[in-house]
C-alpha cells in the first residue's frame, strides 16, 4: 500500500535550486501564503510495524510551475526540462513501483487533491486491475447510483444510474442509517460511526464504495475503488496515509531536510545510463528517485550508531550506488524488521 501527498520545505537563499513562490494552504496567520520553497511530490510505502503503521519514503519529484520551466528553457541555464503537473510526476512514481513488482496488487491512499480522474484514470491505462485507489469524497461530488441492468433493447445501456446528490446531501440523509464500528485508527481500536454504500462517481467514472464518516459535529466521506473492501478497512487504511505527513515531518525537523545539499541541475533528474554526476555520494544519490534520495541528511549525528536504523541501512545502499529497484525491493520485503 502506498500512500502520495505534496509538501513544500522552505528555503531563503534565492539560489537554491528547485526553489519558487509556491501557494502554501496550511500557512498560519503570521506566516507567507506564498514563502519561497521547494515543491515536493513523495510517495512513500505504507507498512504496519510492530502494530502501528509508518512510512517509508520510495520515491519523489521537485515540482516547478509552468512559467518557471519556461523561464529556465529560455534562459539556457542547463539541459532543457519538460513540464510535468504533479498529476503527471505521481502516476510516472507509481508506475516506476509497480514496475519492481509486477503482478502485485498495489492500493494508493491520497487526499482529495490528488483523488480525482487525473489520477485514476492513466494509473487505471498503464497497470489495469493491479491498482486500486483510497482518497476523500469532496462535499459537493456528485453521486449516481449503479446502472440499471441492461433491458436488451436497441441503444446504448445506461452508464450511470438516478441521481442521489451530492455528498453533503447524502451526509445528512444517511446519518441516521449509520452503524458503529470498532477501528485501529491511529495507534489503537476506537469506535466510529459510519454508513457505507457502493455508488458511482463520474470524476473517475467506475463504481466505488463511499464510506460516510460521522463525528461529534462533523462528517466526512471516504471511497475506495476496491468494492471488497470493508468499511473497517477502508476507514484504517486512509487513516495510516496521515503517516506520509509525520514522515515529512520527520524529513524536516528530526533529520534536517531543510540543510540537505542541493547540487547542480544535472544530478536533479535520474541519470541517464552510463552517467554518473561529479561530487560525493550524496551528489550521486540525489538524482535517484529512490529512498536514500529522500532521507540523506546533511544534519545528522556524528555517531552512526545514534542514527536511527533505517537510514542507517539505505545509506550504506549508497556505498555500492545501489539501484533504485534493489532499494525499493528491499524496502518492500525487509520494512517489518525496522523499528
Amino acid at each position: 500500500m502506498l500512500a502520495m501527498d505534496d509538501s513544500i520545505n522552505a528555503k531563503t537563499g534565492k539560489k537554491i535550486f528547485a526553489c519558487d513562490k509556491v501557494f502554501d494552504h496550511a500557512a498560519k496567520q503570521n506566516q507567507s501564503k506564498y514563502p519561497w520553497a521547494q515543491n515536493i511530490v513523495a510517495v512513500g510505502l505504507l507498512k504496519m510495524i510492530k502494530g502501528r503503521w509508518a512510512c517509508l519514503p520510495l520515491s519523489y519529484r521537485f515540482y516547478l510551475l509552468k512559467k518557471t520551466i519556461e523561464k529556465m528553457n529560455r534562459d539556457g541555464n542547463g539541459p532543457e526540462v519538460t513540464f510535468k503537473s504533479k498529476l503527471a510526476m505521481a502516476v510516472d512514481m507509481i508506475a516506476e513501483i509497480a514496475a519492481v513488482f509486477p503482478r502485485k496488487r498495489i492500493v494508493i491512499t491520497t487526499d482529495s487533491w490528488f483523488g480525482n480522474g487525473g489520477l485514476w484514470k492513466p494509473l487505471k491505462k498503464q497497470l489495469g486491475i493491479w491498482v486500486d485507489m483510497i482518497s476523500r469524497l469532496r462535499s459537493n461530488s456528485t453521486v449516481f447510483e449503479l446502472p440499471p441492468p441492461s433491458t436488451g433493447r436497441q441503444g446504448r445501456p445506461r452508464k450511470y444510474g438516478r441521481k442521489m446528490g451530492n455528498a453533503a446531501a447524502l451526509a445528512v440523509r444517511f446519518k441516521l442509517l449509520a452503524k458503529e464500528y470498532i477501528v485501529n485508527l491511529y495507534g489503537r481500536n476506537r469506535n466510529v460511526v459510519a454508513y457505507e454504500r457502493v455508488v458511482m462517481l463520474k470524476t473517475i467514472r467506475c463504481a466505488v464504495k463511499v464510506v460516510w464518516i460521522y463525528r461529534k459535529t462533523q462528517w466526512v466521506a471516504l471511497y475506495s475503488t476496491d468494492l471488497s473492501l470493508s468499511a473497517e478497512q477502508i476507514i484504517e487504511y486512509y487513516g495510516a496515509r496521515w503517516k506520509i505527513e509525520a514522515l515529512f515531518k520527520e524529513l524536516k525537523n528530526d533529520i534536517g531536510r531543510p540543510s540537505a545539499t542541493i547540487c547542480t541541475f544535472a544530478c536533479w533528474r535520474p541519470p541517464s545510463p552510463g552517467f554518473t554526476p561529479a561530487g560525493s555520494r550524496r551528489h550521486h544519490l540525489a538524482g535517484m528517485p529512490s529512498a536514500a534520495a529522500v532521507i540523506l541528511p546533511f544534519r545528522m549525528s556524528a555517531d552512526p550508531l545514534q542514527r536511527p536504523r533505517w537510514t542507517r541501512i539505505l545509506v550504506g545502499f549508497s556505498r555500492y550506488h545501489a539501484s533504485p529497484s534493489l532499494i525499493l525491493s528491499w524496502t518492500y520485503c525487509c520494512a517489518w524488521r525496522l523499528d
